[in-house]
């Protein structure tokens, strides 16, 4: 019931993560809209009418910062993250197990340092009614919560790979690693 529920929590957390990214498409587009029909109009009346999104920019800065966040543990757990094993997986099973728990509990640790430390800005952001300098004002609190949220739920996924570590299983990218590398020597074959 447990994995049940962390797996969906990576999903959900990966979802979001689309969302946003659909979300930055519809401010881009609808920003290239809105300059397109003023260029129209530019050319029929003679005058421009300023038609924009105000701080579509910043909004769109916004959802990045959430939607690459959030992205952060889904992508963790299915081996999207940039790992150098040219040394590890040559190892023997034993050394290999040692290295693959220190560098889950380094990585578990700096994310919740990481954490910690955006939860202290939130609040910050929140209790000084900071807001960004754009047009439109928004309170910080709000990307920055998503910034938090997004690495509490990549601090569960480095402790629950380091846990399956520690148990003599392997972490959880280490399945979307082989399915690669199956593919990477047979193209063709079904995997």
């Amino acid at each position: 019931m447990l994995r049940r529920m962390l797996d969906r929590l990576y999903l959900v957390s990966g979802v979001a993560a689309a969302i946003f990214l659909v979300l930055i498409c519809l401010v881009v587009t609808i920003q290239i809209g809105l300059r397109a029909l003023d260029n129209l109009l530019h050319l029929l009346t003679g005058e421009r009418h300023g038609l924009m999104i105000p701080s579509a920019a910043e909004f769109s800065g916004f959802l990045l910062a959430a939607a690459s966040f959030l992205a952060l543990a889904w992508t963790l757990r299915h081996g999207g993250h940039i790992r150098v094993n040219l040394v590890i997986r040559h190892l023997p099973s034993a050394a290999r197990r040692a290295t693959e728990t220190f560098a889950l509990a380094v990585g578990a640790a700096l994310t919740g340092f990481f954490a910690w430390h955006t939860l202290l800005m939130v609040i910050d952001s929140w209790i000084f009614h900071e807001v960004s300098y754009g047009i439109v004002p928004v309170p910080l609190w709000l990307p920055q919560s998503a910034m938090f949220l997004g690495l509490v739920v990549l601090f569960v996924a480095f402790v629950d790979d380091l846990v399956q570590v520690l148990r003599g299983q392997p972490p959880s990218y280490a399945a979307h690693e082989a399915r690669e590398t199956r593919l990477a020597e047979d193209p063709e074959g079904e995997v």
